[in-house]
């Protein structure tokens, strides 16, 4: 599929990863004709404001990356919402997509669709075979129903949807609001804040210069045995528009970097990185989440040849280096 002769709206397009995509289609690809449907113009768990977005952009791709969605935190708060608002969202936007007969309508899911216990690395076909994490089971599974939907509607319609499951995603623009970011924004916020602040952290980095005291104490969340997978953002998008050029097959692909990595050696890494000189607290009172996230990404990579290429301390670096000088 030639991209830059489609309409394209993204949902989702204002945020951390629809940022990245929209520069990737319209600079790496030259898409002309890249449109967003966001809030505040449309709310998207709204019937009305989805049939606006068809009749305003008329769009003969749409990639939904619109989601409610939090670290272990916000998804034990909010489960109802996060359901919801999710399966809503998804539900409708395929329905009418449907109805409006698009060319291709790509659905983002997400790694917690998968059972608690998945053998490690996770394989598509593991995919039903037993309950996603607690904590994170309503959001997993409303994202789930758009794979169900997706295939339901190509077997009895022929629609042209496929469902992309990426993890974790970081880097540069990500969230790092407390209330609701994910474990990357979320160490590298606390441990700024443990230093003093944005500039005492730069100005140490700069310096080069250990800390004359200790900084404050880091309280990290569960055992730090649990361990997680992340794609740099820019890879993400890129696996994206790859698979909405070549890939238009039922089957659910993961989109990942294929490692793990357990949360104590990531606090550790974000420690060196920001020289931070403190205790560092692990509250086992809190739930770790899923044991293990680690994903074969060996689909995507013979389906439409994507493969990430961001080494991950790299990443790590310029998602420091972005968060100091943010305002």
């Amino acid at each position: 599929m030639d991209l830059t002769k489609k309409k394209i709206t993204i949902t989702g397009g204002k945020g951390f990863l629809g940022t990245h995509l929209i520069r990737g289609l319209k600079e790496d690809r030259g898409c002309p004709d890249v449109m967003t449907a966001d809030l505040p113009e449309y709310d998207l768990r709204l019937l009305d404001d989805i049939q606006r977005v068809f009749d305003d952009q008329k769009p003969d791709i749409l990639i939904h990356l619109a989601a409610v969605v939090g670290g272990i935190g916000a998804n034990r708060k909010n489960p109802g919402k996060f359901f919801y608002d999710n399966a809503i969202m998804g539900i409708q936007l395929i329905h009418e997509a449907h109805l409006r007969g698009i060319e291709k309508f790509v659905a983002l899911g997400t790694i917690c669709c998968y059972p608690k216990f998945s053998p490690v690395p996770f394989r598509e076909e593991n995919l039903w075979d037993g309950y996603p994490e607690e904590t994170n089971a309503p959001y997993g599974l409303a994202k789930k129903m758009l794979l169900v939907q997706s295939q339901a509607y190509r077997q009895q319609y022929g629609f042209h949807s496929i469902f992309l499951m990426p993890v974790n995603l970081y880097g540069p623009g990500d969230n790092f609001d407390p209330e609701s970011s994910h474990v990357i924004p979320a160490l590298i916020k606390k441990i700024v804040d443990a230093i003093g602040g944005k500039q005492a952290a730069l100005r140490r980095i700069q310096e080069n210069q250990p800390p004359e005291t200790k900084d404050k104490p880091l309280v990290v969340w569960g055992t730090g045995k649990a361990s997680r997978e992340f794609l740099y953002v820019e890879d993400a998008a890129e696996a994206i528009i790859l698979a909405t050029e070549n890939y238009d097959k039922p089957e659910p692909v993961n989109l990942g970097a294929g490692f793990e990595i357990t949360i104590k050696d990531l606090v550790h890494l974000i420690a060196k990185f920001l020289a931070f000189k403190g205790d560092i607290i692990w509250d086992s009172s809190k739930p770790d989440g899923q044991p293990r996230r680690m994903l074969d990404v060996s689909r995507a990579e013979k389906e439409f040849g994507f493969r990430a290429k961001t080494p991950f301390e790299e990443g790590l670096k310029r998602t420091i280096d972005w968060y100091l000088r943010s305002d």
